[in-house]
């Protein structure tokens, strides 16, 4: 009888080690468990959308993440056909609508890239990615949704031509739902359950800087011209061959009075190589002391520049574009860019049309890793657009009006001012109107040891002009100010509506231990999406190293950074 147990006994364990052994076979093989389409809709944004883009197909959500990202790719493709047969006879067609259709050709083109990108690497793998190549596929498909709506906002300010409007508008509603079933399931087969938040030491990071300079290693030629140019100025850089210095490729300079290389910056920028990769160094472009009266546009193929000027209020690049003359929002920029890896140093960049014009735009920055350091934005509405991607801006001063920090980039601002001034009559200031559209987006705005101060022409009436800290722009809509100085011209409710009730519940507004007669936080709204944070919980999350991954891209640049909170 024990002889009799022990072989159902030895039977048994047989059986569990065979399934144990199958089991570590499949898991190595990445074999994913088959699932219907209805419980991987479950919960996306749009399940009934999603039942329809899955309809007849039975996989895993690998299966379907494939599926959705081919759709998102042959879609966008159709997209930018249909755009770009409107523009072969513009004829017939109003300025606005023209500009509109420009700006939707130029953000297609821009989502084709990325989509053809992320479909290329999910056909590939079959298991999720590693944290920084899912990061950078997760930052592309957010971009892919925020072009989608800029597209559409722009041709929602045209006042003519409907056919054109009803007919693209239609197409990119139901591309948006399809990009974001794409972004939905990317999340849930490619990116890592649980993102590993790192504690910092108080002080974080300085990088490359010392003492307000930037160290470059360059070659013996290089070094020639950058000593000769910086003789028009203050020597804000050094030369070093220190292992952490920033690396140089080569160098232009550009100077108005003819003793540089070129006399205008879209001049210097169409000398600079295409396509160059980070190892290769920067191609520097020294920007001397005056005011350039330039529209400036650094294309996606001029990757890896830094343009260095004079200081703030020395080297000036300003234009006068606007909506009240037929600009569209996007392209009233005075300097734009979506080049990778681009930075900029000691510049102020001006939009001077105005209050009464409306939207403004100075910067507008759609570059990914893309990083500002001591720079000044002016203008007065929508000030410095922060588009998309990945962006980091540190001690740079920022003036505007209304919504003059918006964009729907995952962004963090460290150790800036931020100045609210005098506004039109019967208007407020929003410092921040940031724009996400999806649960699933990775961006944001996160201010960080900031300071919020009136600027001096809204300094006497502070009394009578509302300023906020920010309005939910977008459904989703997320701002964080942590370790900031606020001064008390702040409204004490903090933020102010869009419009009525819209997105108070599925935005993500949040203060932590922030400072200053502003940052009373006793009468502030009650909306559901307002938090008060600690460290333990969310705060971490907005920090460099946890929201833009910067501890990988940044130390190159040679800006300093708290790669933590203080």
């Amino acid at each position: 009888m024990a002889f009799k147990n022990l072989s159902v006994l030895t039977l048994c364990v047989f059986l569990l080690l065979s399934t144990l052994a199958s089991l570590s076979i499949a898991d190595n093989n990445n074999t994913a468990p088959i699932i219907p389409p209805e419980t991987v809709c479950h919960s996306t944004k749009d399940p009934s959308f999603c039942k329809t883009v899955l309809a007849n197909q039975n996989g895993s959500v690998l299966d379907y993440g494939r599926i959705s990202a081919r759709k998102s790719l042959s879609q966008s493709r159709k997209f930018l056909n249909l755009v770009n047969s409107y523009l072969q006879d513009t004829s017939s067609l109003s300025l606005p609508t023209i500009r509109a259709l420009e700006d939707c050709q130029f953000l297609a083109e821009l989502i084709f890239e990325y989509l053809s990108n992320i479909h290329d690497i999910v056909d590939q793998y079959s298991n999720v990615l590693p944290t920084s190549q899912a990061e950078d596929l997760h930052t592309m498909l957010s971009a892919v949704l925020t072009n989608q709506e800029t597209c559409l906002e722009s041709l929602e300010t045209t006042a003519s031509d409907q056919r054109v409007k009803n007919d693209l508008s239609s197409s990119l509603s139901d591309d948006t739902k399809l990009h974001s079933v794409s972004l939905s399931l990317f999340m849930k087969g490619w990116v890592p359950e649980k993102k590993i938040l790192t504690s910092w030491q108080s002080n974080g990071r300085h990088l490359g800087f010392r003492n307000g300079r930037l160290p470059l290693k360059m070659s013996n030629r290089v070094r020639a011209i950058y000593d000769s140019a910086r003789r028009h100025g203050r020597k804000l850089l050094q030369s070093s061959e220190d292992s952490e210095s920033v690396v140089v490729s080569d160098i232009v300079v550009v100077s108005q009075d003819g003793s540089g290389n070129f006399t205008t910056i879209n001049a210097a920028i169409d000398a600079a190589p295409n396509n160059t990769v980070a190892s290769d160094g920067y191609f520097l472009i020294f920007v001397t002391e005056g005011e350039y009266q330039e529209y400036v546009s650094i294309a996606k193929n001029k990757k890896y520049l830094m343009m260095v000027g004079d200081g703030i209020n020395r080297t000036i690049i300003t234009g006068d574009h606007n909506v009240v003359d037929n600009y569209t929002t996007f392209n009233s920029a005075t300097f734009a860019v979506v080049a990778q890896g681009f930075v900029a140093v000691n510049i102020t960049f001006r939009n001077k049309a105005g209050p009464s014009k409306q939207q403004a735009v100075a910067v507008r920055n759609g570059a990914d890793m893309s990083t500002f350091y001591s720079c000044g934005f002016e203008g007065y509405q929508d000030t410095l657009y922060t588009h998309s991607l990945r962006q980091f801006y540190r001690e740079c001063d920022i003036y505007g009006t209304v919504d003059f920090i918006f964009g729907n980039a995952a962004v963090v601002f460290q150790t800036c001012n931020m100045y609210p001034r005098l506004p039109s009559s019967k208007q407020f200031n929003a410092i921040t109107a940031q724009g996400r559209t999806d649960p699933n987006q990775n961006t944001g705005t996160s201010i960080h040891n900031a300071t919020i101060k009136p600027a001096p022409d809204l300094a006497p009436s502070v009394g009578t002009v509302k300023t906020y800290l920010g309005r939910p722009w977008k459904e989703y809509s997320r701002t964080v100010y942590m370790q900031s100085f606020i001064d008390s011209f702040i409204d004490p409710s903090g933020w102010h509506v869009w419009d009525g009730n819209f997105a108070l519940n599925t935005s993500y507004y949040a203060e932590y231990n922030n400072t200053g007669p502003g940052s009373n936080t006793t009468n502030r709204v009650t909306w559901l999406g307002y938090h008060i944070i600690n460290v333990t919980d969310d705060s971490a999350n907005f920090t460099v190293s946890n929201f833009l991954n910067g501890d990988v891209w940044l130390p190159p640049t040679g800006v300093p950074y708290l790669n933590g909170l203080i």
